[in-house]
């Protein structure tokens, strides 16, 4: 029996979906945007990258042919000519939002049809009665910020205060999440992971979908700097995943990097950690070593999202895929003969979009099978079908949304 490898690349798309209109992203284009950015030098960084976007190997898995199925335009820089390698298509997000657990959620076969709950961008962004309930529980001096922010500019803001005087600093953005910065070392991260746990349970009542650590170290004089210790204190998914289904077969289900935190390692056997896309590639490598026949390996490359999309670098999104696309060989030389390999996202997070929120966008599917021809799968009308062609292809049960294109 074969095995599967689903790759995330967080908030890598590929054009506006038909819906952006409601999410105030009509034009958006996470790939689409950067390679018109590379093509016109916009793309260029002494020491980092220059040039056109060049992405051959995901290009001959089908990526450019996918984006043009999506957008009905040509992508710079993604030539490819020949047959797609792949089973090679887009797929649409049915579920509320444009956020993490929704998209994941989804292409493991549960879309979210519930709103989740947001805080207003306003200022406090919080209510009063949440926020002396956190400072209760977690024996707090008091906390910090209370608005929408940016992690990084937050903590350069607050850090040193937060240093000095132990408040942690609570922050939110357009997402459905609380998230907690402190620091590792003053305030401890054991103590940062036990307030967000007992946060976890307090913003229930606010349909809030995660609750983040942000752990983060360093100096004003030297200045701050986050770690990789990040945890994310997700709510169950509202039903049983494709990961609930593998691992009732007595399946292996590896998750790689923040996976196991967004479906709240429910349907997760085993994890591995990594800090960047680099590491999380060599993660997901030592997973695809430790996966016997019919287990799934599932990785997200959280970097493109939390680094480039969100700080609007369009430089280093670039770059991150290029590295990407230039490892990716090193995937599929060790997949065996009828493994599965999935290449997709979440959402989008345009570099060149105003603000800095995910963008509402069809994402790629990219399905190579080793040793098989690859096909045009089309428009998949929701994510949850990649859910459904691993559970095909590893002879499972089918569940209730989606279909194969296996």
């Amino acid at each position: 029996m074969p095995r599967a490898i689903m790759c995330v690349l967080d908030s890598f798309g590929i054009g506006a979906a038909d819906d952006a209109d409601k999410f105030g992203d009509v034009g958006s284009d996470t790939l689409g945007h950067i390679a018109d950015a590379c093509a016109e030098g916009k793309g260029d960084k002494e020491g980092l990258r220059s040039g056109p976007l060049s992405l051959p190997n995901m290009d001959r898995l089908g990526l450019g042919a996918a984006a043009r199925a999506s957008t009905g335009k040509d992508i710079k820089g993604l030539d490819f000519s020949g047959t797609p390698e792949s089973h090679w298509g887009f797929a649409a997000e049915v579920s509320n939002g444009k956020d993490t657990p929704s998209g994941h959620w989804e292409i493991a076969g549960v879309p979210v049809t519930f709103d989740w709950g947001y805080f207003p961008d306003e200022d406090p962004s919080f209510p009063a009665e949440l926020i002396e309930k956190i400072i209760e529980v977690g024996e707090l001096p008091g906390v910090l910020c209370l608005t929408h922010g940016s992690g990084t500019v937050v903590i350069e803001e607050f850090g040193e205060e937060h240093v000095k005087t132990g408040k942690p600093i609570i922050y939110t953005s357009a997402d459905s999440v609380l998230q907690i910065a402190a620091h590792e070392e003053s305030f401890g991260l054991e103590r940062l992971l036990d307030l967000c746990v007992k946060c976890r349970t307090l913003v229930d009542e606010y349909n809030i979908g995660r609750v983040i650590a942000r752990p983060f170290e360093g100096s004003a004089e030297a200045g701050f700097e986050r770690t990789s210790n990040r945890r994310d204190y997700s709510v169950l998914p509202p039903a049983p995943t494709v990961l609930d289904r593998l691992e009732d077969a007595g399946r292996q289900v590896i998750a790689v990097g923040k996976i196991s935190d967004i479906y709240a390692a429910q349907g997760i056997t085993k994890l591995l950690k990594g800090a960047g896309n680099d590491q999380l590639f060599d993660r997901t490598l030592e997973a695809m070593d430790l996966a016997k026949d019919g287990d799934l390996v599932f990785s997200n490359f959280v970097d493109f999202d939390m680094l480039y999309g969100h700080r609007r670098d369009v430089p280093g999104y670039a770059a991150a895929l290029e590295h990407f696309d230039k490892r990716l060989p090193e995937m599929i030389e060790k997949m065996n003969d009828g493994d599965l390999l999935i290449l997709t996202a979440d959402h989008g997070c345009d570099p060149t979009w105003k603000g800095t929120d995910h963008t509402r966008e069809h994402v790629p599917v990219l399905a190579l099978v080793k040793g098989e021809k690859g096909s045009n799968i089309g428009k998949r009308p929701t994510f949850a079908d990649m859910g459904e062609s691993v559970a095909k292809h590893l002879g499972i049960s089918a569940g209730e949304n989606g279909n194969s294109f296996l």
